[in-house]
């Protein structure tokens, strides 16, 4: 595996407040890499790095091998098409439908129009796992289970290499959340897509995670398995992981059964 992802000596700041210090970061292609950490962390601060909404004080992000720390508007465009994004909210358009909702990457992108923008935006709506007839709702007729999945699917649209997840299961019932999470891992393991997650939910970190990325300290204190990960001494990491919730979230994670 190679590198799709490389954070080197990440600084953000916000007046006085220092989110990361030098944080360093590594993604494999075609894996599932969670980022996990404590209220307050940065880890939507640091995807917003990453797919270049906000510039870092210092350090670099390439994607590719390509720095995307100082490109401008026009020079981010070809990388974005690359990535596909699903917020925490969704961030769908609430005058939009379910249908208008996900083409919005490929009208941006694309030179697809008519039927055939439809055709696309309907296969993606269907990949997962919505009924065709959802296709011409809007945001407010929808269950939260399903925004997640129009959101899933307005970041796949484009068949993107890598595809960024923020919280994918909040706000979900466990039963809506245990489906997503199978959904993310068929469809990464159909599509060979990397995904790169940042969640406070310790079941979904544990049950699809390859490799785990923890945020404390203003950085990454450890990354790698699960096995690697429960077995550092850090004190979030004993807290979250080995606490009662963590001890059942972790009895049940394939990757440590013996």
């Amino acid at each position: 595996m190679h590198p799709v992802l490389e954070v080197r000596g990440l600084v953000n700041r916000f007046g006085s407040q220092v989110v990361h210090d030098g944080l360093d970061m590594e993604v494999n292609a075609d894996e599932v890499f969670g980022i996990v950490g404590g209220s307050g962390s940065g880890k939507s601060v640091l995807l917003r790095t990453i797919l270049g909404l906000q510039r870092p004080q210092a350090g670099t992000v390439c994607i590719d091998g390509r720095d995307i720390t100082h490109l401008d508007a026009a020079q981010l465009r070809p990388i974005k098409e690359r990535y596909g994004v699903a917020f925490q909210q969704g961030a769908l358009f609430s005058g939009l439908t379910v249908l208008q909702n996900v083409q919005l990457p490929m009208i941006e992108h694309l030179s697809m129009r008519g039927a055939a923008l439809d055709e696309l935006a309907l296969l993606k709506i269907r990949l997962v796992g919505l009924p065709p007839d959802a296709a011409q709702k809007y945001p407010s007729q929808l269950s939260g289970g399903m925004v997640k999945r129009v959101a899933l699917a307005r970041a796949l649209v484009l068949e993107p290499e890598l595809v960024f997840l923020d919280e994918p299961t909040a706000g979900l019932d466990p039963d809506r959340s245990e489906g997503f999470v199978k959904l993310i891992r068929e469809l990464h393991d159909r599509l060979n897509f990397t995904v790169i997650m940042a969640t406070h939910d310790l079941d979904t970190l544990v049950s699809v995670s390859d490799r785990i990325a923890v945020l404390a300290d203003q950085r990454v204190v450890v990354c790698g398995s699960l096995k690697e990960v429960v077995a550092s001494d850090h004190p979030f990491i004993r807290n979250f992981f080995l606490g009662e919730r963590g001890l059942r979230a972790l009895s049940a994670a394939p990757s440590l059964q013996t």
